[in-house]
């Protein structure tokens, strides 16, 4: 107090990994290797909070492909329920007419060890694979796509004035980086331009053949 100093309390963060002891836990089979040879063969899986005028909140729940970068599956609701991940889930296997064979890794949230996304994934064929308890490190793909996401849509605003506002600003952003946005890892093409280049040699390789 003499010398004028006072502490200064930082804005308290919203937690989306709330983990169940209780629950059942699948091994990592990423190991932080954010990569993949082709598409459809791995996922990395989150949620994320959409803050908003008066202290509510929606949340965001993605798949992305780890080859393309693309996000394949998306889901948005008000609550943080398991409906929340099967319906992201559910929303890539539709976009891939399929995940069989599929990684999909995760954090050990309650969402993602519940008997009721194990059966999901079981259902779709997709191998569960889960990141340590408490470390952000091994799902960074993830949370930089959110940190990412949050940037460009808030630019700065602490939240958005209305559901509404935050559901059309992330559908224009999460459409735009599947079509548009570019990505140095994909030579300076957009998650669709990459696969769409993909598929052209492969088509190229096998008429050749």
């Amino acid at each position: 107090r003499a010398a004028g100093l006072a502490g200064v309390r930082l804005r308290r963060r919203h937690r989306t990994t709330v983990a169940d002891p209780a629950a059942a836990k699948a091994p990592d089979l990423i190991g932080r290797d954010f990569t993949a040879r082709e598409p459809n063969t791995k996922y990395v899986g989150d949620i994320t909070h959409l803050p908003l005028d008066g202290g509510k909140f929606l949340y965001l729940a993605t798949v992305i492909d780890l080859a393309s970068r693309r996000l394949a599956g998306w889901a948005i609701a008000d609550h943080m329920r398991t409906d929340l991940v099967t319906d992201a889930l559910s929303a890539a296997e539709q976009t891939r007419g399929g995940l069989a064979g599929a990684v999909l890794h995760t954090d050990h949230g309650a969402q993602y060890t519940s008997r009721a996304f194990a059966d999901a994934c079981r259902k779709a064929g997709v191998r569960q694979s889960m990141s340590a308890i408490g470390s952000s490190a091994d799902n960074a793909l993830a949370e930089s796509f959110n940190a990412t996401f949050k940037r460009e849509t808030l630019q700065g605003r602490k939240h958005w004035s209305s559901e509404h506002e935050a559901r059309l600003d992330a559908f224009r952003w999460l459409h735009r980086y599947n079509t548009r946005r570019r990505h140095s890892h994909l030579g300076q093409r957009s998650p669709i331009a990459y696969e769409a280049a993909l598929d052209t040699t492969s088509t190229t390789l096998a008429q050749a053949a």
